[in-house]
This record gives C-alpha cells, structure tokens and sequence, in this order.
C-alpha cells in the first residue's frame, strides 16, 4: 500500500510538469544569442543544487522512517 502512494504521488509530481511549454522551449532551434550559450561554467552550481536536493530528498525520507518507527511502537 506505501509503495502503491509513494508511486502515485511521483506520477502526480510528473503530471504537475508543463510538458507542453518543455516541448516549446526545445523545437525550432537556435534563435535567440543565448540558446547557443554553453553552461559549461555552471558545473558547480548543478552540483549544489543536486546535493542540496538529495539531503532535502535524505530528510524527509528519514521523517517518515521515524513517524512510520514511533507508530508501530505506539501501536503495540
């Protein structure tokens, strides 16, 4: 049942996504002077935001051990 919410909630995250405007953004080429941009020198910044998002992601994982952990101990 938790692997069945957990899988519902991912698809509903997905479906929040602006497909529509992803698809816009990559058809018809380079037009615009900043489209031909590299984003070589911002590395670093991609990394941050990963290890930022993996702890976020690593905490709440390690609420929702905790709650699942203090009601089994509660129930019994």
């Amino acid at each position: 049942m938790k692997k069945l919410l957990v899988w519902t909630a991912a698809l509903g995250v997905l479906w929040l996504v602006p497909w529509g405007e992803v698809v816009a953004q990559t058809a018809g080429g380079a037009t615009s002077p900043l489209a031909g941009q590299s984003l070589r020198g911002y590395t670093h910044m991609f990394v941050a935001y990963f290890i930022a998002w993996a702890l976020i992601f690593g905490w709440v994982i390690s609420i929702a051990l905790r709650l699942g952990r203090l009601e089994r101990n509660l129930k019994g």
